[in-house]
């Protein structure tokens, strides 16, 4: 970054780091302790759906390397697209893998990055349940390099649970990178794997 850089208030866009998702599980016990939150098993990537035969590829080698590990259990990796035009890649293992999760969405996301297609990659996210029937995810944005939680109220609707994920970023700042920039917890309405 230089001099006009500075004078004009450019600033340099943070790097993707992956391994912040490997913080997740260890995140995850800190969550269940303080606000009662379990994880589902459910996690997703979100990425600018492209066309054409190099992502196509891309997406049937991310597909076959998840659907190949002879330990998962349930449903294959499915890829759906949301009312946004958005596509997601969900997977989904038993509750108490977490870390198994985490190991497929880094896998998205890199092989993404690798194959070239990182600039469509918007976000990954892993759900959680508490025992009264919210739900939370956490969401870790790809060109940020940090987290937020998402807490929509159970009643339905398009309103969040404010409250609680400021009472998350609160609980969650010693073991993720948490987003400090309020407006950029968009919302993730519908999402599968939440």
């Amino acid at each position: 970054m230089g001099l006009l850089d500075i004078l004009l208030g450019r600033t340099k866009p943070v790097a993707p780091d992956l391994d912040q998702l490997f913080g997740l599980p260890s995140a995850a016990v800190t969550l269940e302790a303080a606000v009662g939150f379990t994880p589902t098993g459910s996690g997703a990537v979100c990425f600018a759906t492209v066309e054409g035969a190099a992502f196509e590829q891309t997406h049937r080698e991310v597909q076959a390397l998840l659907d190949a590990d002879a330990d998962r259990e349930g449903p294959p990796v499915q890829l759906r697209r949301d009312e946004y035009g958005y596509s997601w890649l969900l997977s989904e293992r038993a509750p108490d893998e977490l870390p198994l999760l985490v190991n497929d969405l880094h896998a998205v996301n890199a092989s993404m990055e690798v194959n070239g297609f990182g600039p469509q990659l918007l976000c990954s996210l892993a759900g959680f349940r508490d025992d009264g029937g919210r739900t939370l995810a956490l969401v870790y944005l790809y060109k940020r390099g940090t987290w937020f939680p998402f807490a929509p109220l159970p009643e339905g609707g398009q309103r969040r649970d404010n409250a609680l994920e400021l009472r998350v970023k609160a609980t969650l700042g010693n073991d993720l990178r948490i987003e400090q920039d309020l407006s950029r917890w968009f919302p993730v309405w519908g999402a599968p794997g939440l």
